[in-house]
C-alpha cells in the first residue's frame, strides 16, 4: 500500500539519488510527521490533563517535539535539493545530514527536560487518577507510533537517508516510552502504588538513547566516514574489469550528500602499454563510473612492470611479508632500481587503522624482514598508505 501510495504521490520515485526525488520524499515525511504528531500531542495532552500524569503529559510534549523535528526534516529535504551554486560548487545535500542532527538535538533536549521533571514527581509525588479514556488514547498512540516507525524505517531504507533513520528510530522508542507510561498507570491503579515519576524517568531514558544514537548516526557522515564495503567492491569490479588496468588502489570517496559524491583512485597499468590507448580507456572507465554510481571519477595512472619475471618476483615475497604486520597490509606501485651494491625496493605500503605499529616502526620491521628473508643487499624505500576504503 505504502509503495502505491508512493508511486502516485512521487513523479519517477525509483531515481532515490536524484535530488528532486529525494526533497518530494523528505515533504511526503514530513507532512505525514507533523499531522500524525500533531494529533498524538492533542490527544496525549487531554489525556495527561484528566488524568493529572507527569509522564503522560511529558510523552505529550515529546510528541510536540517530533513535530518540530517534523518541520526540520522537512526544511532540510527542501534545503537540501537546491543545485549547485557558486558558493556551494558541490551542493547543498549535506544539509540532509544537518537535518538529522537537529532531530537528534531536539531528542536530546526533550529527554533532559523530562528526566528533570520526573525527578521532582519522584521526590513530590502525587495522586494520579486512572482513566480507561487516558489508557485507550496511549494505546491507540503506540499502535499510531509504530505504525510511523515501519513508514520512515522503509523511506530510510529506500532512500539511505539518515534524517528518516532518526525519525524511524524516535517513532520506535516513542512507541516504548508510551508503553512505559501506560504499565506505569495500569500499576498505580491496579496495586496502589505510584510510579509515575520512575515511568517518566524511563522514559526520559529511552528518549536520550535514542537522541545519542541518532546524532551519532548523523555526525559519522559529516566527519567523514568510510563508503560501504559492498560499494568499494562493485567500484573496484567496474574498474578491473578492463583489462587494461591490473590493479586499484587508494580510492577516495567523498560524500556530499546522498546522491552527491566524488571519488579518486589509482589504477595500475602496463608501464610499456601505449598512453594514448591508456588514456582513452581510463577516461572511459571515468564515464562508466560516473553513470553507474552517480559520482564524479578521477583516476590517476600508475605505470608498473608485468612483465618482468624479478619484479613479479620480488613483489610477490614482499607482499607475503607485510603480512606479517597485519592480515590487512598491502603493497602497491612496486618497483625496483638495481645498483652494484644494493638494489632499493620502492612502493607503497598500506596500513589499516587500528595497527599498534607506528608508520617508522612498520617500515622498519618491514626493512628487517626483507633482509632476513629476501636477502641483505636489498633496501626498501617506503611510503606508507592508509585505507581510506576501510
Amino acid at each position: 500500500m505504502l509503495n502505491a501510495l508512493i508511486k502516485r504521490l512521487i513523479p519517477n520515485s525509483e531515481e532515490v539519488q536524484n535530488p528532486q526525488v529525494r526533497q518530494a520524499y523528505g515533504a511526503f515525511s514530513g507532512c505525514v510527521g507533523i499531522v500524525l504528531n500533531l494529533l498524538l500531542f492533542a490527544g496525549k495532552a487531554f489525556a495527561g490533563l484528566i488524568s493529572g500524569s507527569i509522564a503522560i503529559t511529558a510523552d505529550a510534549f515529546n510528541n510536540l517535539s517530533d513535530a518540530g523535528s517534523s518541520v526540520v526534516t522537512l526544511a532540510g529535504f527542501k534545503m537540501a535539493g537546491q543545485k549547485a551554486d557558486k558558493d556551494h560548487p558541490f551542493g547543498h545535500g549535506r544539509i540532509e545530514y544537518l537535518a538529522g542532527l537537529l532531530v537528534s538535538l531536539a531528542i536530546l533536549l526533550v529527554g533532559v527536560e523530562l528526566a528533570k521533571t520526573s525527578v521532582d514527581k519522584i521526590l513530590h509525588p502525587a495522586q494520579v487518577e486512572f482513566s480507561y479514556l487516558s489508557m485507550g488514547i496511549l494505546a491507540a498512540a503506540i499502535c499510531v507510533k509504530l505504525w510511523m516507525y515501519r513508514f520512515n524505517r522503509c523511506l530510510s531504507k529506500k532512500l539511505g537517508s539518515a534524517a528518516m533513520a532518526a525519525a524511524a528510530a524516535d517513532s520506535l522508542t516513542d512507541s516504548a516510552a508510551t508503553a512505559v507510561v501506560l504499565a506505569g498507570a495500569a500499576v498505580g491503579r491496579f496495586t496502589g502504588v505510584h510510579i509515575d515519576g520512575w515511568a517518566g524517568i524511563l522514559v526520559a531514558l529511552f528518549i536520550l538513547y535514542t537522541g545519542f544514537s541518532s546524532a551519532r548516526d548523523t555526525l559519522n557522515p559529516l566527519l567523514g566516514e568510510p563508503p560501504d564495503p559492498a560499494l568499494v567492491q562493485e567500484i573496484k569490479r567496474t574498474v578491473l574489469a578492463h583489462s587494461e588496468v591490473t590493479g586499484v588502489h587508494d580510492l577516495i570517496i567523498h560524500d556530499y550528500g546522498p546522491g552527491r559524491s566524488m571519488m579518486s583512485m589509482h589504477a595500475e597499468v602496463p608501464q610499456h602499454a601505449d598512453i594514448l590507448h591508456i588514456h582513452d580507456t581510463i577516461d572511459n572507465i571515468e564515464r562508466e563510473l560516473g553513470e553507474k554510481f552517480s559520482t564524479v571519477a578521477v583516476i590517476h595512472m600508475d605505470p608498473i612492470a608485468t612483465d618482468d619475471p624479478q619484479t613479479l618476483d620480488l613483489r610477490q615475497q614482499v607482499s607475503e611479508l607485510v603480512r606479517a604486520l597485519s592480515p590487512e597490509a598491502s603493497i602497491h606501485d612496486f618497483r625496483i632500481t638495481p645498483g652494484p651494491i644494493h638494489t632499493n625496493l620502492i612502493f607503497d605500503l598500506l596500513l589499516p587503522y587500528g595497527l599498534k605499529l607506528s608508520d617508522g616502526e612498520a617500515v622498519a620491521e618491514v626493512g628487517r624482514l626483507v633482509r632476513e628473508q629476501v636477502g641483505a643487499s636489498f633496501y626498501c624505500v617506503v611510503s606508507v598508505d592508509r585505507d581510506y576504503a576501510g
